[in-house]
């Protein structure tokens, strides 16, 4: 019988970026809109600071 190749393929990485959702408010309508972006891991709370 064969063997599977289940997680040999996979690097010791893991995830590097997260997807980040910030509420801001629009400057023309005064209503809140959600902003969406990937950004590295690194970068998640000087995302935030801004």
């Amino acid at each position: 019988m064969a063997k599977k190749a289940v997680a040999s393929f996979k690097t010791g990485e893991g995830r590097t970026y997260s997807k980040v959702i910030k509420m801001v408010k629009s400057p023309k309508t005064g209503a809140y809109v959600f902003q969406e972006e990937m950004i590295p891991n690194d970068g998640v709370k000087d995302y935030f600071k801004k």
